[in-house]
């Protein structure tokens, strides 16, 4: 005899009893306790997700797929999207670059607004490492020499800001960082496109810490 899992509600899952041609034999309620954790699938990292396995290691895992924007996380990949509207046409005009991936987020979702934070993070902590400090230009990273933590952030979102491929070439080669080119500008993308959407002040911490030595692992070989 087989049991399927026919639909959860509340704190019941309803089992059937497949039988030939597919009718119903029986149906049977069987009370049970179900828990759901939801998470972004591009936040599950290996260490998360062997977290998991050792702490329910009966658990299933089921993919939830939007296909309405608004309504789904905003992936990676929306993400580069939005950074593909920079408009460089406006170089020297900070505002101007930014307007089109400003003006996308507040015609979004808020939740978006805080994601496109969050993502943003992520970049901007992966290329917190000596390695690529080491490659800025004149102000690079070097021993006894005093070192621009605010700097090397500008650096790092310049990189962020000048797309997908540029940013996939740094983490391969550090020396592809941009020489002596920085853009704060991009950092305030999230509070200027919340404060305009909800004409709110804005208060969120990103999922990732963004300032220089946050990312502890990438400065472990900083000399003495």
């Amino acid at each position: 005899m087989e049991w399927g899992i026919i639909v959860i509600k509340k704190d019941f899952v309803y089992l059937w009893r497949n039988a030939e041609r597919h009718t119903f034999d029986s149906l049977t309620k069987k009370k049970k306790m179900a828990s759901k954790i939801k998470l972004p699938l591009r936040n599950l990292t290996e260490a998360t997700i062997k977290e998991l396995q050792e702490k329910y290691p009966e658990a299933e895992v089921s993919l939830e797929l939007h296909h309405d924007r608004n309504k789904a996380p905003l992936s990676e990949a929306h993400f580069w999207e939005i950074i593909d509207l920079l408009d460089w046409e406006q170089t020297g005009d900070d505002d101007a670059v930014l307007e089109p991936a400003i003006a996308h987020l507040v015609a979004g979702p808020i939740r978006h607004i805080f994601e496109f934070a969050d993502v943003l993070s992520e970049k901007l902590y992966a290329l917190d490492r000596l390695v690529f400090a080491q490659h800025i230009g004149e102000d690079s990273f070097l021993p006894e020499r005093y070192f621009s933590v605010d700097n090397f952030l500008y650096a790092r979102s310049c990189v962020v800001a000048n797309a997908k491929d540029l940013y996939e070439k740094v983490l391969k080669d550090p020396s592809q960082m941009p020489k002596d080119l920085t853009f704060e500008a991009l950092l305030y993308v999230p509070s200027t496109a919340y404060e305009r959407k909800t004409a709110k002040e804005y208060d969120y911490s990103p999922a990732f810490p963004i300032e220089t030595y946050s990312n502890v692992e990438g400065w472990k070989k900083l000399p003495n």
